[in-house]
């Protein structure tokens, strides 16, 4: 699989999902900086990692998605192509049009750092069937903007065409309909605010992430 994680001024999990990418593929990924235009070609799958991008200032992600590069990353995903984005990507990827609806701040208007147990609502994505007969998982949740929000036609038309990937069972952050991740019509771009990239090492014990990477590795062979 050849991929790519775009880092960002203030990303703090670029290297997180590049580890991860690597742990899984047995192939680093290439790291590629907001700047530039271009992405390397025959990429397989860009990754929008979380953390802070441009110190999450304004509105999460917004700034971000403003980056030079995000037109070459809106260009694969219009290409058919892998895209997902984790915690302050799945913001970046609303920002910039590619996933509707918003992220917003927590409802307790406080900045969570926990683990939170999830329902894989989807297995038959790029970015699940690696989860096999898995129907739950726990991945870390660190966010102070992780609030899914969306109109209610849009949130119909989510559930309806098995677009809500993961779900929350505990719903830290308020979310609408209880959303940690969803993806595009066409089923190539995901994004999820829980951080698969902090719990894919079975060397420490956690491994509730480790089958979203192995998803897109079997995805892209």
């Amino acid at each position: 699989m050849r991929s790519a994680v775009i880092v960002f001024p203030g990303s703090n999990c670029d290297r997180d999902c590049a580890t991860s990418l690597e742990r899984v593929t047995g192939q680093a990924p290439t790291m590629v900086w907001h700047a530039e235009t271009e992405l390397p070609d025959r990429l397989d799958l860009v990754v929008l990692p979380g953390g802070f991008a441009y110190g999450d200032y304004l509105r999460s992600g917004a700034m971000a998605a403003r980056s030079p590069v995000m037109a070459a990353v809106k260009q694969h995903a219009e290409d058919g192509r892998l895209v997902t984005g984790i915690c302050n990507g799945f913001q970046i990827l609303t920002e910039c049009g590619l996933l509707p609806g918003a992220l917003m701040r927590n409802v307790t208007m406080r900045y969570i750092c926990k683990d939170t147990p999830l329902a894989i609502e989807n297995a038959d994505t790029a970015f699940t069937r690696a989860y096999g007969d898995i129907e739950e998982t726990v991945m870390p949740v660190g966010n102070g903007d992780g609030r899914y929000f969306a109109d209610d036609d849009t949130l119909a038309a989510l559930e309806d065409s098995g677009r809500v990937v993961f779900r929350y069972l505990d719903n830290p952050n308020g979310s609408s309909n209880d959303i940690a991740g969803i993806m595009n019509a066409r089923g190539n771009v995901l994004g999820i605010m829980p951080h698969p990239d902090r719990c894919a090492d079975p060397a420490i014990g956690r491994t509730g992430g480790w089958a979203f990477f192995r998803s897109l590795a079997e995805a892209t062979a």
